[in-house]
């Protein structure tokens, strides 16, 4: 029910605005609070334990100009960028097996399944996959054993860590993006599997029945049903990644850190507070925009209002 501005609530809406107050403004004030601190910290500058409150854009102008902080800012969006990429990519297919190939009564198995990995620890599958690319990992024995060197299979594939000089494929941004992609596979597989459970089947007939082979009908019908789906999944998987630093910590070494690395070493390893907000705002800006721009992207090519 809508209520117009001036007209009085009746009285299940006050009760029910009384009962749901008290936790929105503590949530409110548990997001906004720290939100703000970091905003205004990006506002001062700081010498070693010395903060001055001086309101100034020196931060914004040093974070923008410096080459690093671009660089990292960049390296972070791309790999951000093809961790979501390929999660979707590999995700979708999962999600429309489950949703249209399993019976009914053992999708709930499948899905069990699929949240196994949420059972151990995201530290110890990180570590996990340093024992799979560390130089006497798995995947190095396995290319060993068979005669492949890894410089031939990362030339042949393009991979990264070959182009970073490297003999095993730990410490690299490649290494951070397969990290990533295994991490947040789930998060992308249920809210696709959620948005194609939706699909009416008899939509699919009807396509069917008019013409469509199972080919066109898959795009013309089931893809754009399923957007909402794929582009939760897009947001789920891009929006935490760019903020991730214990995966590039670990897995990434020099050539694969991202801004939330800078970010904790601008905080506790140059004591330079302010300067890490300042990157902290920026990303976030970054990401807004992106993840704006990507939802109005899927409306425009859905038919939606834009």
């Amino acid at each position: 029910m809508r209520y117009r501005l001036g007209v009085p609530l009746d009285q299940d809406s006050k009760r029910g605005l009384t009962l749901i107050a008290p936790p929105f403004l503590y949530a409110v004030a548990l997001m906004a609070g720290p939100m703000l601190a970091i905003v205004l910290f990006s506002f001062w500058t700081q010498d070693y334990l010395t903060i001055d409150r001086t309101l100034t854009l020196a931060n914004y102008r040093e974070a923008l100009t410096d080459p690093i902080y671009r660089a990292i800012m960049g390296r972070s969006l791309w790999i951000s960028g093809l961790v979501t990429l390929i999660t979707v990519l590999l995700a979708f297919p999962v999600a429309y097996y489950v949703s249209f190939r399993v019976r009914p009564d053992r999708k709930s198995l499948w899905l069990f399944l699929i949240t196994i990995p949420f059972w151990t620890s995201y530290l110890l599958r990180i570590f996990l996959w340093k024992v799979i690319l560390g130089y006497n990992g798995v995947l190095n024995s396995i290319l060993d054993y068979i005669n492949v060197p890894l410089e031939a299979f990362g030339n042949a594939t393009g991979i990264l860590w070959m182009q970073e000089g490297l003999s095993a494929p730990l410490y690299s941004a490649s290494a951070v993006v397969l990290t990533l992609s295994h991490a947040f596979a789930p998060f992308a597989i249920l809210p696709i599997f959620v948005a194609l459970e939706k699909i009416d089947r008899s939509l699919l007939e009807a396509a069917r029945d008019l013409g469509e082979t199972a080919l066109t009908a898959f795009f013309r019908v089931t893809l754009p049903l399923a957007a909402p789906g794929i582009v939760a999944a897009l947001l789920i998987v891009f929006i935490p990644t760019v903020g991730d630093y214990v995966t590039p910590a670990q897995v990434g070494g020099p050539g694969g850190l991202m801004i939330a690395n800078m970010i904790q070493t601008q905080f506790l390893g140059l004591n330079n507070a302010p300067m890490g907000a300042t990157l902290a705002v920026i990303a976030m800006i970054l990401v807004t925009i992106i993840a704006l721009a990507t939802v109005w992207l899927a409306r425009r090519l859905a038919g939606g209002p834009r």
